[in-house]
Protein backbone atom coordinates (compact mmCIF):
# COMPACT_ATOMS: atom_id res chain seq x y z
CA UNK A 1 0.00 0.00 0.00
CA UNK A 2 1.35 3.43 -0.88
CA UNK A 3 2.07 6.08 1.72
CA UNK A 4 -0.42 8.91 1.99
CA UNK A 5 2.29 11.42 2.88
CA UNK A 6 5.73 12.33 1.59
CA UNK A 7 8.69 11.89 3.90
CA UNK A 8 10.56 15.09 4.81
CA UNK A 9 13.78 15.57 2.88
CA UNK A 10 17.04 15.72 4.80
CA UNK A 11 15.85 14.23 8.10
CA UNK A 12 17.67 10.93 7.59
CA UNK A 13 20.96 12.23 6.23
CA UNK A 14 21.20 15.40 8.33
CA UNK A 15 24.18 17.60 7.48
CA UNK A 16 25.25 15.40 4.57
CA UNK A 17 22.04 16.24 2.73
CA UNK A 18 24.07 18.95 0.99
CA UNK A 19 25.68 16.18 -1.12
CA UNK A 20 22.35 15.21 -2.66
CA UNK A 21 22.46 11.77 -4.25
CA UNK A 22 26.23 11.84 -4.78
CA UNK A 23 28.96 9.67 -3.17
CA UNK A 24 26.77 6.80 -1.97
CA UNK A 25 24.54 6.23 0.99
CA UNK A 26 27.05 4.82 3.47
CA UNK A 27 29.65 7.54 2.89
CA UNK A 28 26.99 10.20 3.42
CA UNK A 29 25.88 8.44 6.61
CA UNK A 30 29.48 8.30 7.85
CA UNK A 31 30.00 12.00 7.13
CA UNK A 32 26.75 12.90 8.93
CA UNK A 33 27.74 10.87 12.00
CA UNK A 34 31.25 12.36 12.11
CA UNK A 35 29.91 15.90 11.81
CA UNK A 36 27.26 15.25 14.46
CA UNK A 37 29.95 14.09 16.91
CA UNK A 38 32.41 16.87 16.10
CA UNK A 39 29.79 19.65 16.43
CA UNK A 40 28.30 18.39 19.70
CA UNK A 41 29.23 19.59 23.18
CA UNK A 42 31.56 17.27 25.09
CA UNK A 43 32.56 16.95 28.75
CA UNK A 44 35.52 19.04 29.92
CA UNK A 45 38.35 16.99 31.49
CA UNK A 46 39.12 19.80 33.94
CA UNK A 47 35.76 21.17 35.17
CA UNK A 48 33.54 18.16 34.22
CA UNK A 49 30.96 20.42 32.51
CA UNK A 50 29.51 19.66 29.09
CA UNK A 51 30.97 22.76 27.41
CA UNK A 52 33.81 21.57 25.16
CA UNK A 53 33.60 22.56 21.50
CA UNK A 54 35.91 21.91 18.56
CA UNK A 55 37.98 24.92 17.48
CA UNK A 56 39.96 23.26 14.72
CA UNK A 57 41.43 19.93 13.71
CA UNK A 58 42.39 18.30 17.02
CA UNK A 59 41.98 21.52 19.04
CA UNK A 60 39.28 21.54 21.72
CA UNK A 61 38.34 24.30 24.18
CA UNK A 62 36.00 24.49 27.16
CA UNK A 63 33.70 27.48 26.94
CA UNK A 64 33.21 27.59 30.71
CA UNK A 65 36.70 27.37 32.23
CA UNK A 66 38.72 28.29 29.12
CA UNK A 67 40.76 25.06 29.17
CA UNK A 68 42.23 24.38 25.72
CA UNK A 69 43.67 20.98 24.87
CA UNK A 70 44.61 18.68 22.02
CA UNK A 71 42.49 15.66 21.20
CA UNK A 72 41.30 13.68 18.24
CA UNK A 73 40.40 15.30 14.96
CA UNK A 74 36.65 14.76 15.37
CA UNK A 75 36.23 13.91 19.06
CA UNK A 76 38.17 15.04 22.13
CA UNK A 77 38.92 11.52 23.37
CA UNK A 78 39.70 8.94 20.72
CA UNK A 79 39.07 5.23 21.35
CA UNK A 80 42.84 4.65 21.44
CA UNK A 81 43.22 7.26 24.20
CA UNK A 82 40.48 5.61 26.26
CA UNK A 83 42.31 2.25 26.03
CA UNK A 84 45.60 3.91 27.04
CA UNK A 85 43.99 5.64 30.04
CA UNK A 86 42.44 2.35 31.18
CA UNK A 87 45.83 0.62 30.94
CA UNK A 88 47.51 3.40 32.95
CA UNK A 89 44.84 3.20 35.65
CA UNK A 90 45.26 -0.58 35.93
CA UNK A 91 49.03 -0.29 36.26
CA UNK A 92 48.64 2.36 38.98
CA UNK A 93 46.22 0.10 40.89
CA UNK A 94 48.69 -2.80 40.68
CA UNK A 95 51.53 -0.71 42.11
CA UNK A 96 49.33 0.38 45.06
CA UNK A 97 48.56 -3.24 46.01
Amino acid sequence: MARSYQKAKGKVVGSSGRFGCRYGRFIRKRVAETERISRAYHTCPRCEVKAVKREGTGIWACRKCGFKFAGGAYQPQTPALKVALRTIERSIEKTRE
